[in-house]
């Protein structure tokens, strides 16, 4: 029994025995700690027994940094799905900037035209944006934001960068109606460019072209001639661009030739136009054509020349009749 209560005692007991044993230990630790600041073989075995010892420190953290790994997959998938997110509306607004922009570009192209065409005419002129256009086979019309009340008045031409586009045929306050050269109603004397020969060039129903039905067969006319305004009937000013004659064919009486015109001006894509002053009907002075006083007040000198600008100042068919009249 005393064996085995010996047996079962602690490593340093207090006995002989133990003191012995904690003597030698001590003793064993001294030498080891001075050849290990000597020669250094406590970290040689330090070393090697961490090579044996790291795989089992990996394998014990395979879970947390499994965890963790996990964890900032996740989180980095989000903020990789927030980024391209933010990046996908960031393109699709820089886009519709882009978009914006070039459409503001040619908008103000188009006005610097406009403005070079006023500066270089030196005309009074008005500028008006198109709010509506009615391009259908009856009847060509637009209208445009200007009215009464911003001094437009009937009979004023209207023009773009480009060429005459029409005349106004209804004020409304604050908008006016304007008849396009291409209506069927219209009629617009011209004279070819290149050959100064007059005529008119009528709205037709085909697509917006320009009819010239009453060319003389001996004319000098083809395809590829511009037409301009040749200012017979007071309406429209002389020296215009109105289009460019596309064909030339027989009419179907053989009497003539018919030619088909482009016209000059962007019928169907200007949104910013200019209404000529200066040009509108009536051109003089409105007093002897619409007396203002009582008969009593009216001498009998003026009525001459009340009657006399009433051929000059007519509708727009009798001043395309009168150009027609003229043509050889």
């Amino acid at each position: 029994m005393a064996l085995a209560r010996e047996e079962s005692s602690p490593l340093f007991a207090g006995t002989v025995a133990g003191t012995l044993r904690l003597i030698f230990y001590l003793a064993l630790a001294m030498v080891l700690m001075v050849l290990d600041h000597r020669n250094g073989w406590i970290w040689r075995l330090r070393y090697t027994t961490s090579v044996l010892v790291e795989p089992v420190y990996r394998l014990a953290s395979l879970p947390s940094a499994g965890m963790r790994a996990a964890s900032v997959a996740f989180s980095d998938r989000k903020l990789l799905t927030e980024q391209n997110q933010r990046l996908r509306e960031d393109l699709l607004l820089a886009n519709a900037k882009l978009n914006r922009m070039a459409a503001v570009a040619e908008q103000n192209q188009r006005l610097k035209e406009l403005l070079d065409t006023q500066h270089s005419l030196e005309l009074n002129v008005q500028l008006a944006r198109v709010i509506d256009v009615d391009l259908g086979t009856a009847r060509h019309r637009m209208l445009v934001n200007v009215g009464a009340r911003d001094g437009v008045k009937k009979g004023q031409v209207v023009i773009d960068a480009h060429g005459v586009m029409g005349q106004v045929v209804e004020v409304m306050p604050r908008t006016s109606l304007v008849m396009l050269v291409t209506d069927p109603d219209h009629a617009i004397p011209v004279v070819i460019e290149r050959t100064g020969l007059r005529t008119v060039a009528y709205g037709s129903r085909d697509g917006g072209f320009l009819s010239l039905p009453n060319i003389s067969m001996a004319s000098d006319v083809h395809p590829g001639d511009k037409l301009l305004t040749s200012g017979l009937g007071g309406r429209f000013p002389p020296g215009f661009p109105v289009g460019e004659i596309r064909s030339v064919e027989p009419a179907a009486s053989g009497m003539f030739l018919e030619g088909r015109a482009r016209p000059a001006a962007d019928l169907d894509r200007s949104e910013d136009v200019l209404l000529l002053h200066d040009l509108a009907e009536p051109v003089g002075p409105p007093e002897p054509v619409t007396p203002a006083g009582p008969p009593s007040d009216l001498a009998p000198a003026p009525a001459p020349a009340s009657s006399a600008p009433a051929p000059a100042r007519n509708t727009n068919a009798a001043a395309a009749a009168s150009a027609g009249t003229v043509t050889p």
